[in-house]
């Protein structure tokens, strides 16, 4: 494939490109047959403002290749979604605190303080090796293979919070939930208890923090984070008592009110 230089690149209309950035700046050129090649191969690299965006470039990229009588076989579940691990799984939920407050607020433009978020979510999920397997809402999944990634993970994401300029100089945070367990693989996802812990472990926290499951610190075993005991609980909906422990690290906030219980 000839190398696409800048003045044939600014020459080439909107159309010759499946995805332009709220920046403006024109993505994955598919104005001819290598490049549509060379766009399905790298889809799955590029950030994403949001879903949307991303569903839309996947149109224009598949109407490009059905143009050029190219087959994207294994492209829709290879490329643009990864076969989801299966196993013994750390499971990751993050969700936006006073998500309503922030809507109410900032109207029209919660829409690209959200975008923000999950751009900063996505980075650091895959950074790590890990899977995003849903967002909607104010709420994202992830799981991942190794439980010290998904620390690494999270760690990642509220460093990246806490440093981002959000509008009118506001306090967005995310609080973030964290259990190891071998969750049900179904169409698209998964099910079953872990996925219930993992995601009410998330709603017990606060803005800025990070709870793990005690099967997360069993799986994380003699690696260099610090941990504090909250205490065991019965979380909704979930039979068993959970001890949940609360990320300790110099780049992570440290006092918050009570769990969310």
């Amino acid at each position: 494939m000839a190398e696409l230089g800048a003045k044939e690149r600014a020459k080439l209309p909107d159309s010759a490109f499946a995805y332009i950035d709220s920046a403006g700046r024109r993505r994955l050129p598919i104005h001819d047959e290598a490049h549509v090649r060379n766009a399905l191969a790298r889809f799955n690299r590029v950030m994403f403002d949001d879903e949307g965006a991303r569903d839309r470039a996947r149109g224009r990229l598949l109407r490009a290749a059905k143009r050029y009588g190219i087959v994207p076989v294994g492209f829709i579940e290879g490329q643009l979604r990864p076969k989801l691990p299966t196993g013994q799984l750390t499971l990751m939920f993050a969700d936006v605190e006073g998500s309503s407050r922030h809507i109410a607020e900032l109207d029209d433009r919660y829409g690209p303080l959200l975008s923000a978020v999950r751009r900063i979510e996505r980075a650091a999920v895959r950074e790590t090796g890990g899977f995003e397997v849903d967002a909607r809402a104010d709420e994202f999944f992830a799981v991942f293979e190794q439980a010290s990634a998904a620390v690494a993970s999270a760690v990642a994401i509220q460093r990246a919070m806490s440093r981002h300029a959000w509008p009118d100089g506001r306090d967005v945070r995310v609080r973030i939930g964290l259990h190891t367990g071998r969750p049900t693989p179904v169409s698209g996802g998964y099910q079953g208890i872990s996925v219930n812990a993992a995601a009410r472990l998330c709603s017990c926290g606060h803005g800025g923090q990070v709870l793990l499951s005690r099967g997360v610190r069993a799986a994380i075993g003699e690696e260099a984070y610090a941990l504090r005991h909250l205490g065991s609980y019965r979380l909704r909906g979930i039979p068993d008592e959970h001890d949940i422990y609360q990320l300790v690290s110099a780049e992570l906030l440290d006092e918050f009110p009570p769990l969310r219980i």
